[in-house]
């Protein structure tokens, strides 16, 4: 595992209006930071900084050789706020709804700016991670070169409210609150076709079906890496995702994104619906040129882009097919 690095954020005001210190984890893999471009890495829920390597959990797309190359390209990846992976404690969050995603991307923001980075290649993110990117661009909308997003969306939708707001009843109610709360995540992550496929409605024992085994020990598995403080923060973040908040309308903020933005759906995501997406790119094609849609095509609903790698890497490889160069500036990078 690449070693952990800190950054400490003085006097950070929440978008609550709440002033706290935090110090922020990260990883870097690949090249030297400052020594070629650098991507940036955003987990999704229950996921951390440990994108590459022993237990990466992006090691499909990126690595050595790979479609995302850490021959060519330096890796950033920050562990989001609270997420338990750095086991820093003043970074123990009192009150999870002191925080919305926006929260997320500005300190992300102030951890770049610290390490003296004035240009991304690209930011990428699944789910959650691809709503703080969202976030990001729209703070810093020259920052990015390329803005991707997967499997996300710009705001919340009410469904997505609806489900985190489960969540949160979850998690602070149930006897066992990650398990419990993790199982019900498991069904919006996938599809009712994909359990089909996967269960045919067999059994483990006489008392138990497959699928409920298969639920128990997603939810167990949870319960034995993850902590509900930082569950709940998670699902927190994931609720408040909207870049139009105390701002004006989505295509009066987005189009002043200078990246190039590629937004990548699917089409059985029960979760951040397709549509959702395909409205979105249809109005910003509008006001910006820049702007491109590719469809995951899969029976797996949400989860799909930690499961079709080949679809996903075929979007990616026009984007990350260049031969890095050695920073002439060691602030700046540019391929």
């Amino acid at each position: 595992m690449a070693h952990l690095h800190y950054t400490t954020l003085t006097n950070y005001v929440t978008e609550s209006g709440k002033t706290i210190t935090p110090k922020l984890s990260y990883q870097t893999f690949g090249k030297a930071l400052h020594t070629a471009p650098i991507i940036l890495v955003n987990h999704a829920l229950t996921g951390n900084s440990n994108v590459v390597g022993e237990d990466g959990w992006w090691n499909d797309i990126i690595g050595d050789d790979k479609c995302i190359d850490t021959n060519d390209y330096t890796i950033l990846a920050f562990n989001i706020l609270g997420n338990g992976y750095d086991n820093i404690a003043e970074n123990c969050i009192k009150n999870y709804k002191d925080f919305t995603a926006r929260d997320i991307a500005k300190l992300f923001a102030l951890a770049i700016e610290q390490l003296e980075i004035e240009n991304l290649f690209a930011v990428i993110g699944g789910s959650v991670g691809g709503g703080i990117a969202w976030e990001l661009a729209a703070l810093k909308p020259r920052l990015i070169q390329h803005l991707i997003p997967i499997a996300t969306d710009w705001k919340s939708t009410d469904w997505v409210i609806a489900n985190c707001h489960i969540q949160d009843a979850i998690l602070n109610n149930s006897s066992q609150p990650l398990v419990d709360a993790r199982m019900h995540a498991m069904t919006l992550y996938r599809t009712p076709e994909s359990l089909t496929q996967k269960f045919e409605r067999t059994r483990k024992n006489d008392t138990l079906y497959n699928i409920e085994s298969w639920l128990s020990y997603h939810g167990t598995a949870l319960d034995n890496r993850f902590q509900v403080a930082a569950y709940k923060l998670m699902n927190q973040i994931l609720r408040t995702i909207d870049i139009t908040r105390n701002r004006t309308d989505f295509l009066e903020v987005a189009s002043k994104i200078e990246s190039d933005i590629h937004i990548i759906t699917i089409n059985s995501d029960l979760f951040f619906k397709a549509d959702e997406n395909w409205n979105t790119y249809v109005d910003l094609k509008a006001v910006k040129d820049n702007v491109h849609i590719h469809e995951i095509k899969s029976v797996h609903g949400h989860d799909a882009f930690l499961i079709e790698f080949d679809q996903l890497a075929r979007f990616l490889k026009p984007i990350f097919k260049v031969e890095a160069k050695v920073c002439e500036n060691r602030k700046k990078c540019v391929a």
